[in-house]
């Protein structure tokens, strides 16, 4: 029979455990955005920026894409039609900042994600710990791969689409650098928290809030907030917007198949 672990912890010994799990988890996250505030010159020239220059390498996919099937683009331009000014005085500065914390979450990510589970983990069963070893390196893994789809493909269309959209020849796009990173940021990282639906779905099912039935049943709910979703993170075109619903939906599936799992080796136990 499984057995959990012998030493009951109060409130108070849960509370100071998780002050202590919070307090290395930010230590990580200072350290990765110390070298990141370090490394500057990579994070910004060559990360931050390189969605703006026309060479990146989704621009030359959908640039050769476009001229196979003939269709005029504004993706084999030479150059974005915009410059990115700073506006503030403190404005640089902020954004170097603010840029190295928001890059050493995404560094020191498998880090904080084991803190948690270390929090987390004594209040499992052995073999629930056990079966739950690769929970790290999976959580972590979407979420690069998340980050990855949010930086080569959500960031250069909302680039692409917003700096070339035009009202008329009187305006000149003069875009300030906070609201560029930001939209750089948040394409990376929502997109790196939305490909952690597996991961959130197998624990709702664990604890008995989600059932496959229940996916099944509000599929067409899901497809609904997956495309409103889809139209908040990228620019209002449903080229776009497909691009990013398609790995959503399939995310969704994959997350009914984890629910199926989960449920069938728990039923599994019961009749042990």
């Amino acid at each position: 029979m499984a057995q959990k672990q012998t030493h009951e912890m109060s409130f108070l010994d849960h509370l100071e455990d998780l002050r202590w799990h919070l307090i290395r988890a930010t230590l990580a996250i200072v350290i990765a955005g110390s070298a990141a505030f370090i490394f500057s010159d990579f994070i910004f020239d060559t990360i931050i920026f390189g969605p703006k220059k026309m060479n990146f390498p989704t621009y030359e996919w959908l640039c050769r894409m476009s001229n196979f099937v003939g269709i005029d683009t504004t993706f084999c331009a030479d150059e974005f039609p915009f410059r990115i000014q700073n506006r503030t005085m403190g404005g640089q500065f902020s954004a170097h900042i603010w840029t190295s914390i928001f890059a050493g979450f995404i560094i020191s990510f498998p880090y904080v994600i084991y803190q948690f589970w270390k929090f987390i983990s004594p209040g499992l069963h052995v073999n629930e710990r056990k079966h739950s070893r690769g929970f790290i390196i999976i959580s972590s893994l979407l979420f690069f791969i998340g980050v990855l789809f949010g930086y080569y493909v959500v960031t250069p269309l909302s680039i692409n689409f917003l700096g070339t959209y035009n009202v008329s020849s009187e305006i000149s796009n003069e875009i300030d650098i906070s609201s560029y990173i930001a939209l750089v940021r948040s394409s990376a990282i929502a997109s790196g928290l939305i490909f952690e639906l597996p991961i959130i779905i197998y624990f709702l099912t664990k604890i008995g809030l989600i059932t496959p039935e229940l996916l099944k049943k509000y599929r067409k709910f899901a497809l609904v907030i997956v495309l409103i979703l889809s139209a908040i993170i990228t620019p209002p075109d449903i080229v776009s917007q497909i691009i990013v619903a398609i790995p959503i939906l399939l995310l969704y599936q994959v997350s009914i198949y984890i629910s199926k799992i989960v449920v069938k080796k728990q039923k599994k136990k019961k009749n042990v």
